[in-house]
């Protein structure tokens, strides 16, 4: 099974010699996580839909646009040429934006909501789990959204999305299984990223627009332990799920979101 380094930073190298692809990995959570591999010692490749300087030093970069099949092809198609295949497959990229409730939310928004934050995945596991099946390991994260527990209308196709896509990692999960291959997801709530702030003050003005819905843009009226979470916070989790010290955790989803949502 893929291993994974403590998330904090220590210098522990358990993962060297391990290949990493995370996806969306130029900014925020992707970006730590691609962090915490390469302290891990993995060789790690990360892609976003434009070339950027934010990618962290040492890591392999790829432009591709995950939410085609064209560019599912060409990043699984990188990743053999620049790491000889893949061991850790860490599905990050994602997003929506908010409309004024559900009816307002356009076809083509949905449509796009579904590929890059479910169809993504399945397209690239389907591209890069039959080498892992050849080896008799691998490890897969998919991130979804502590959302998905309370959806709300003017993200319910961003919601949706994130909800197939858990459905579906522990479907593919429990498939893989046979062949060593451990599927999991983390679910992070409220997360201080350049992309959550943009996507929060464009709710709160959906929110006003609305008539004074409730906005989510005060950490502590919404989160128990009185902050935003750290993207480290979130790569902590994925990690965590990427190591051997989770070697018996398949078809789990461990949400990350310091309280903020209720569960069942």
């Amino acid at each position: 099974m893929a291993t994974s380094g403590n998330g904090s930073g220590s210098g522990t190298r358990d993962l060297a010699g391990k290949r990493a692809l995370v996806t969306g990995g130029s900014r925020g959570i992707g970006a730590a996580v691609v962090r915490q591999l390469l302290d891990a010692g993995a060789e790690v490749l990360t892609t976003a839909r434009s070339a950027t300087g934010a990618v962290p030093e040492g890591a392999a970069f790829v432009a591709a646009d995950v939410r085609t099949r064209a560019g599912a092809e060409a990043l699984a198609t990188a990743a053999q040429e620049l790491l000889g295949g893949v061991d850790i497959l860490v599905h990050n990229a994602g997003g929506a934006r908010p409309h004024e409730g559900a009816s307002a939310i356009p076809d083509e928004e949905w449509q796009d909501a579904l590929d890059l934050n479910f169809l993504a995945s399945v397209r690239l596991d389907a591209l890069l789990t039959p080498g892992m099946r050849e080896r008799g390991s691998g490890a897969i994260v998919h991130v979804s959204s502590a959302a998905v527990l309370t959806p709300v209308g003017p993200f319910l196709h961003y919601v949706a999305a994130k909800a197939a896509l858990e459905t579906y990692s522990q479907g593919l999960a429990l498939e893989l299984a046979p062949s060593g291959i451990r599927v999991n997801t983390v679910s992070p709530g409220r997360t201080a990223t350049p992309g959550g702030e943009a996507t929060r003050e464009e709710w709160a003005q959906v929110a006003a627009r609305m008539g004074g819905a409730p906005d989510r843009t005060n950490a502590g009226d919404t989160t128990p332990l009185g902050r935003d979470g750290r993207p480290e916070d979130i790569a902590d989790a994925v990690l965590f799920l990427l190591s051997d010290r989770a070697s018996w955790l398949t078809a789990s989803n461990l949400v990350v979101d310091g309280g903020e949502f209720p569960r069942g």
